[in-house]
């Protein structure tokens, strides 16, 4: 490289802010995006960021942290590669970053498991949940998700209710020496997941005063009950002691809060005021593409995080 153009791309890049060690474009420059910690663990993922952090992994977890989100979740942890698994779990013990929820099984998607009683599909589950205890462990993670599947329509609903129940015993007697949880998420049938079996709220609460095991808990998805039920605040009270986890979209379109119906600064202050200290990841699209897309979601959540 000649002399001159050397001296004209160092000095270019040496314009460009940083922060933690990542080149970051002039859209960060010229926002006024804090950079303080947020009042609740929101949890990003990857690809949520890249236009301004790349897509490496590591960095895409330093700059949710200069964002100031000291959480992050990953469905798809477990499919990952062990170096990979390593690399995130060192960049965030790093940082002190909390991690969220990974799937931890095989989710069947079109015909009955869980619900089924059939041996076979048990002990698939159950073995699944023993292979996550060591993803969680390699990543400190606490949380995992489950699903228990489709619903049989051979069989009334309180024998699927059982039968998910003495499932989920097993997984919760391999999962309870570890501390870990497994937090079941009900999904909506009318826009996502047409015949799931666990779709509402109280009936997960019921299962899991069943299972009666503090490694089963409810991953409380704000956005499919929104779709299933509405009623969230009054849910989350009565849902209250059971309830591990919560997940973030708003309604219509699944994108960032602040996008549709849903009151999130309320919901947020009613579930900061109840000294909730988990994880709520951000299991949404950008309404917006690009880095002004990006720079929206962080500015989305600065919105409804300012409840003090």
């Amino acid at each position: 490289m000649k002399r001159r153009k050397f001296i004209k791309t160092g000095l270019l890049a040496s314009a460009i802010p940083t922060i933690g060690g990542i080149i970051y474009g002039s859209s960060i420059k010229n926002s006024n995006i804090k950079k303080d910690p947020f009042n609740l663990l929101y949890a990003p993922h990857f690809g949520m960021f890249t236009n301004h952090s790349g897509n490496d992994l590591v960095d895409q977890i330093q700059f949710m942290y200069d964002m100031g989100f000291r959480s992050f979740e990953d469905n798809g942890m477990k499919e990952r590669s062990i170096t990979d698994q390593k690399r995130i779990a060192k960049i965030m013990n790093k940082l002190e970053m909390t991690m969220g929820v990974f799937v931890a099984h095989k989710i069947h998607w079109d015909f009955p498991n869980l619900t089924s009683g059939d041996k076979e599909y048990q002990d698939q589950f159950v073995n699944d949940i023993k292979d996550s205890i060591e993803v969680a462990k390699r990543v400190n993670a606490k949380w995992m998700t489950v699903v228990p599947g489709y619903i049989d329509l051979g069989k009334e609903m309180a024998y699927q209710t059982a039968n998910v129940i003495e499932a989920l015993r097993r997984a919760s007697d391999v999962l309870e020496p570890h501390g870990l949880v497994m937090v079941l998420e009900p999904l909506n049938w009318w826009k996502n997941h047409a015949g799931q079996f666990l779709r509402e709220i109280p009936q997960a609460y019921e299962i899991c005063r069943a299972v009666n095991s503090p490694s089963c808990k409810i991953l409380f998805d704000i956005y499919h009950q929104q779709i299933s039920e509405g009623n969230l605040i009054p849910n989350i009270d009565k849902a209250w002691k059971e309830i591990a986890y919560f997940q973030i979209g708003d309604n219509p379109g699944r994108k960032e809060p602040t996008t549709g119906e849903i009151n999130y600064k309320n919901i947020f202050k009613h579930i900061y005021e109840k000294k909730y200290k988990g994880v709520l990841g951000m299991e949404h699209g950008n309404s917006k593409s690009g880095k002004p897309g990006e720079l929206a979601v962080i500015d989305a959540y600065r919105a409804v995080d300012s409840f003090l």
